[in-house]
């Protein structure tokens, strides 16, 4: 096992070390910047009072998505998407991803559960908010899943970034919307968990590298 791990393809890509290191800095930046911007506040300002009325409320058949979207941040359907993918990264021998689907999700939640109390930002009066740990988990899966295609197609730089935070940002914007549309978090909570596992996940796939090197 400790040669199949050491001889494992890396599960952060060489091509997107560097532009990923930046990103998540930026990424860094944002979570912090609007944890404090929303610091003790259950008020709706800024872009929430802009978006919110559009996107919270929807009725069917767009409510019965935005269910199916949030079922996958659940208990239950985040661990089957867990098992799913950590199941196929293992037939294709790609162990370090198979162990990142699991390690980067489990720190990027840790992060957003972390972080909820100590901004202590509410919605519906009670509720911790920010950052919105669905978005973080649905982020971190596609940030893997475009890993792992990199590593297999062979892609170079500008194609493996664009891959990774194209599949990032589209995985971001539809749980962020679906948490939204359900009235569980204010749009910049979304863009909190978005954040949060930019900087999360490339951050534990090179210290899970780093580890595996030294076996």
């Amino acid at each position: 096992m400790r040669q199949l791990v050491r001889t494992a393809p890396p599960a952060l890509p060489a091509v997107v070390r560097s532009p990923l290191a930046m990103t998540a800095a930026l990424a860094t930046a944002v979570l912090i910047a609007l944890g404090i911007l929303h610091f003790r506040d259950a008020s709706l300002t800024g872009i929430d009072a802009a978006l919110l009325p559009s996107l919270d409320g929807v009725r069917p058949p767009w409510r019965s998505v935005a269910l199916v979207f949030d079922f996958g941040g659940e208990p239950v359907g985040s661990v089957t998407l867990i098992a799913l993918l950590s199941g196929v990264c293992w037939l294709l021998r790609r162990v370090r991803t198979a162990v990142l689907t699991v390690l980067g999700v489990v720190v990027t939640v840790a992060v957003t559960t972390g972080l909820k109390p100590l901004v202590g930002r509410t919605i519906h009066g009670e509720f911790l908010s920010y950052p919105s740990g669905h978005t973080a988990m649905a982020t971190a899966l596609a940030l893997v899943i475009a890993f792992l295609l990199t590593e297999r197609l062979a892609l170079g730089r500008a194609a493996a970034v664009s891959l990774a935070l194209g599949l990032a940002l589209v995985a971001g914007v539809a749980m962020g919307w679906a948490e939204v549309a359900l009235g569980a978090h204010y749009p910049t909570d979304a863009v909190g968990g978005f954040c949060a596992a930019l900087a999360a996940v490339p951050a534990t796939a090179w210290t899970l590298d780093r580890v595996a090197d030294r076996l």
